[in-house]
């Protein structure tokens, strides 16, 4: 089966290129790199000729609230479009779980912008919502950053490995549209302030986590469950201490 990845020479999609070879499908990494631009349309007929499912894994340059809602809508557009006259029968794009709740920032709104146009078009559709990435929590201390100091809310927090989602997109993939979504999360469930604090200690650095209930998370203020999955998520295997002592060996 031939299955295109929209930003597959990224994190995620680079892994889940190499997820479906192994299950023995075309897989195709499509993206500016190899001459497929979702937001000009540049190569969107040429890939997609063939193709039974698209994954989008695609991400915006900009997390600006404008940027970031244009590019949504606009490279979704192009390519719900590019799959209808292609034929394509499943439409598989990667989501953050919690974009549908208060309180939500610029970037999860742009994302609602985005499954919105997935769920009105005519293309049978999956989304995976996941929790953050492993890979991006030492930005999410950067971000937080004031002074010598990262404040974090006591919120829940639940974050995944890049390999277990790449796994749980492939894996929808090869399936029956959902015509819904289903939720990815890490196997462990801390809260946010603690997960830092204990992370910044593993690495030897020197700021000082505050709990902080007003902490911002990329602009706006977080509740209890504003960034873990409802009952029935399924859950990744790879734990964020394993994971971070493979990638200190670099493994």
């Amino acid at each position: 089966m031939k299955i295109v990845v929209i930003g597959g020479t990224g994190l995620i999609g680079s892994k889940v290129v190499t997820e479906l070879g192994e299950h023995g499908h075309e897989a195709v990494a499509a993206s500016p790199n190899t001459g497929v631009n979702t937001l000009t349309g540049e190569g969107l007929a040429e890939v997609l000729a063939g193709a039974q499912v698209v994954i989008d894994v695609s991400n915006s340059p900009s997390f600006e609230e404008k940027a970031v809602l244009e590019f949504f809508e606009t490279s979704t557009r192009n390519l719900l479009a590019a799959e209808a006259a292609a034929g394509v029968g499943h439409h598989v794009a990667l989501s953050v779980v919690g974009t549908e709740r208060p309180p939500g920032n610029a970037y999860f709104r742009a994302k609602t912008a985005q499954e919105q146009l997935i769920e009105k078009s005519s293309i049978p559709f999956s989304l995976v919502h996941a929790t953050q990435f492993f890979e991006f929590v030492r930005r999410i201390a950067d971000e937080a950053t004031d002074g010598d100091k990262v404040r974090m809310a006591p919120v829940l927090f639940q974050p995944i490995a890049g390999d277990d989602v790449a796994q749980a997109v492939a894996r929808v993939a090869m399936g029956r549209p959902l015509h819904g979504r289903v939720e990815v999360a890490g196997p462990e469930r801390s809260r946010m302030d603690e997960f830092f604090r204990d992370a910044l200690a593993s690495w030897g650095d020197p700021r000082e986590v505050v709990t902080d209930p007003h902490a911002r998370y990329f602009g706006a203020e977080l509740l209890e469950r504003s960034l873990v999955p409802d009952d029935g998520a399924t859950l990744g295997r790879i734990r964020y201490r394993d994971w971070s002592a493979r990638n200190a060996a670099g493994e």
